[in-house]
């Protein structure tokens, strides 16, 4: 502690008010005009977390208006079924979308209970407003929206945001509504999208080629949920096409997340051989152990995260330690379901970089908390 007379530096307390909810950082402000300096400094906001249901009705005093400048990167958490909640949400990203066009980072995350169908549309909307007037934007993370994206949306960040590094629509509506004509009008006017996240319908073949272009700026990761039925329905996608994208850009991360409302065709069409899945989520129904087979046999040298959710099987316990014995670099793997012990030795033997796993024995309470490897 500071001795009496003495005061931190401009620069320690900012370390520390940005750690602070947003009703202690006004608290602090009030202190005295040192500390309201070092609360209301850039770096205090750069990068801001807000959970609405952590804060007082109202949070947008004039104090956080007049702070809102300063946010780049904002991660931004409300429950979506408390009118309150979602209120106080659209009220922070309308403000953002008139007061801070050098926002470069946006990530909504909901919480608690799913909302009603036809819910959000006054978030949506905000966000819209966000994509208007935020020119400087990078990165929009909307993977935790649990309302049904459309082609608007997609267009207005195509039209607004030409800079975007990186954009999530991949989420757990019921509904796809972006269509692949939307997608390649953003690939177009977002020439440096490097990380894209979306449901298998809203890819396309001539995605696949405008993305693998001579010139095109390096793609790191393409993130692809299928679990509606326009992702069962959809054309499926040439092998051919994955593999002149994986040339094009050797780095390239696939991750994979597949529902069990996809019938057992529809999987082994969407798991094309020449895909570089690194991250793999599957949810099998019945007994069905096939896409486990098939990582085992085309992904071993690009697989590092596995993902089950299946019923306990015999048939299910011999296609994993197949696939720990060919996938050597697996860093994760998490089955939630009871398996053999000889599925944990083979893990275990087999895959040196093994970092965490989720492997059963016997029944346990949820949720399961995984193992780490020291």
């Amino acid at each position: 502690m500071a001795e009496p007379g003495e005061q931190l530096p401009e620069e320690v307390l900012a370390l520390i008010f940005r750690h602070l909810p947003l009703r202690d950082r006004v608290a602090a402000a009030r202190v005295c005009r040192a500390w309201a300096a070092a609360a209301t400094c850039s770096a205090v906001w750069h990068d801001t977390n807000i959970s609405c249901d952590c804060e007082r009705e109202g949070m947008l005093s004039p104090y956080l208006s007049a702070c809102l400048d300063h946010v780049h990167n904002l991660r931004l958490e409300f429950e979506p079924s408390r009118e309150p909640s979602r209120r106080a949400a659209t009220e922070l990203l309308t403000a953002l979308a008139s007061r801070t066009p050098g926002l470069r980072g946006l990530r909504l995350e909901c919480r608690g209970e799913k909302p009603l169908f036809d819910a959000g549309r006054d978030v949506l909307d905000a966000v819209h407003a966000v994509c208007r007037a935020a020119r400087a934007l990078r990165h929009l993370d909307l993977r935790r929206l649990p309302f049904t994206l459309d082609d608007a949306l997609v267009l207005q960040a195509a039209r607004g945001c030409p800079g975007l590094r990186s954009l999530f629509l991949d989420n757990g509506t019921l509904v796809g509504s972006v269509g692949p004509g939307s997608v390649l009008e953003l690939l177009e006017a977002c020439p440096h999208l490097r990380a894209l996240g979306l449901h298998l319908a809203s890819l396309s073949r001539t995605a696949l080629e405008v993305l693998a272009a001579p010139g095109r700026a390096p793609v790191a990761l393409l993130a692809v949920r299928c679990a509606c039925p326009e992702d069962a329905r959809a054309p499926p996608l040439p092998d051919e096409g994955w593999a002149a994208l994986h040339r094009r850009h050797p780095e390239l991360a696939v991750e994979m997340e597949l529902e069990p409302a996809l019938p057992a065709e529809s999987v082994t069409r969407i798991l094309q051989p020449t895909v570089p899945v690194t991250v793999l989520r599957l949810s099998l129904s019945g007994d069905t152990v096939g896409p486990v087979r098939f990582a085992a046999q085309h992904y071993a040298a690009t697989l590092r995260v596995l993902e089950v959710r299946a019923a306990a099987s015999a048939e299910l316990d011999a296609a994993l330690e197949l696939l720990a014995a060919r996938c050597a670099g697996l860093r994760e793997v998490h089955c939630f379901c009871v398996v053999r012990p000889s599925v944990l030795h083979a893990f275990r033997a087999h895959c040196p970089r093994l970092r965490s796993y989720t492997l059963k024995l016997t029944r346990e309470a949820h949720p399961w908390r995984p193992t780490f490897v020291a």
